[in-house]
């Protein structure tokens, strides 16, 4: 049977570190530790700009004497675990989130940091210690949200106010359409799999659905709000590309600097450089612009989660490797990287001395109005794999929404017995 854990005040940390890195005391600095001279370092994780930064600082630690890789990719959750089982590990560090450090857990591929924290923490705040069954499991260094992405401009040649709700984006969509201006004004990450699935949690969650029964890890998205959710997301994919299905954070951003969209949930690490690529057209750049998530159904919790994304060292490895792993990448993060102007605007840092700028307001605004954090239950990445295997034939028209939702239930309860969770 798989472990079941308990992650120490997931909702407040999350919640209050988003809000409070704005008042942070300024580092003291000279008490970071530099890179290592030797030991290997190989780091997997996701590609977005944050993440590349925190890979380049640690890579520049090669020049200290130390062997250096990293693999930032899209496919970063179907290499980690494969890639942090063998012994030695693959990777020496996995950079998660907080749906991805459930998986590694489970697998038991990535070790507590307590002894690297009381030997080399100086520098690295309380609040960034992600803390599960008593034990530092990972070093948190950004938090993140999705939230409403838009070009004013377009709004306002349609008379339109910004959306606050889903409904009322679906009328902007109507609206812009209707007046000619852009025909497929929406646009999401809703590829078929993984993005999918979270596109799903967001709106379950704002119509106020829950994704077990109380208490246990019986499946509970079959249900008045699961149906509401998935009728909301077929709305919105009316005014969408008809390729929807394929198109991931990447494919949609292009489409938005290409001046395709108008409206979109994006995550607030790709809103703050989602301008910056070249050959952007002028009126995208000026029109750019960022709000907060928005609500659905009436409801006043926001159709988003919040997340924090940090790094992990693996279990497999050996001591000397973990600590240049740790090293490194505590190097990687250290406040110094804030001074770049162009590395501040990439995240909400969790990084001491982090002061926020207009593209973190998004993320902001998910943390003060009481957005969810994603749910860190053992069994929640088995759930959210079954929902991006099944949610397609709905978008479809293959299926009704009670019909995929029962195939979701059904595909998750035979895993979670598989692995122990349900009898």
């Amino acid at each position: 049977m798989k472990k079941t854990f308990a992650l120490a005040g997931m909702a407040g940390l999350l919640a209050s570190t988003a809000m409070a890195v704005a008042t942070l005391p300024a580092s003291a600095d000279g008490h970071i530790a530099g890179c290592p001279d030797s030991g290997r370092i190989s780091i997997v994780g996701n590609e977005f700009p944050a993440i590349q930064t925190i890979g380049a600082g640690a890579m520049a630690c090669a020049e200290a004497g130390a062997d250096v890789s990293t693999n930032l990719t899209s496919e970063h959750q179907t290499i980690n675990i494969p890639g942090m089982q063998g012994n030695p590990a693959e990777y020496t560090s996995a950079i998660v989130a907080n749906s991805s450090i459930v998986g590694l857990i489970n697998e038991d591929v990535i070790r507590p940091l307590d002894d690297l924290i009381a030997e080399h923490g100086d520098g690295i705040q309380q609040n960034q210690l992600i803390t599960i069954n008593g034990q530092v499991m990972a070093v948190a260094f950004m938090a993140n949200a999705q939230h409403l992405v838009y070009r004013a401009d377009i709004l306002e040649e349609a008379g339109l106010d910004v959306p606050t709700t889903y409904e009322e984006m679906l009328a902007a969509a109507e609206a812009i359409r209707a007046a000619g201006i852009v025909e497929n004004p929406v646009g999401g990450a809703y590829a078929a799999g993984w993005n999918l699935a979270q596109e799903f949690n967001n709106m379950f969650l704002g119509f106020g659905g829950s994704h077990f029964e109380a208490g246990t890890a019986e499946p509970n998205v079959n249900s008045e709000a699961g149906v509401q959710a998935l009728e909301m997301m077929k709305a919105l994919s009316e005014y969408m590309n008809p390729d929807f299905l394929t198109h991931d954070s990447n494919t949609t951003n292009a489409e938005f600097r290409a001046g395709n969209v108008a409206l979109m949930n994006m995550w607030g690490s790709r809103a703050a450089t989602l301008v910056d690529a070249e050959g952007v057209p002028q009126e995208v750049i000026d029109g750019f612009a960022i709000a907060g998530p928005m609500t659905v159904g009436g409801g006043d919790v926001p159709a988003s989660t919040l997340w924090w994304d940090g790094w992990t060292v693996a279990a497999n490895i050996s001591d000397e490797d973990a600590e240049a792993t740790f090293l490194a990448l505590k190097r990687a993060i250290a406040p110094s990287i804030l001074e770049d102007e162009d590395t501040a605007i990439q995240a909400v840092w969790l990084i001491d001395g982090y002061e926020p700028t207009p593209a973190a307001e998004g993320v902001f605004a998910a943390a003060q109005s009481g957005t969810i954090p994603y749910p860190m239950l053992p069994y929640m990445g088995l759930l959210h794999t079954a929902l991006g295997n099944e949610l397609a034939d709905f978008m479809q028209g293959r299926e009704t929404a009670e019909q995929a939702l029962a195939d979701v239930e059904a595909a998750y309860v035979a895993a979670a017995r598989e692995q122990g969770f349900l009898q």
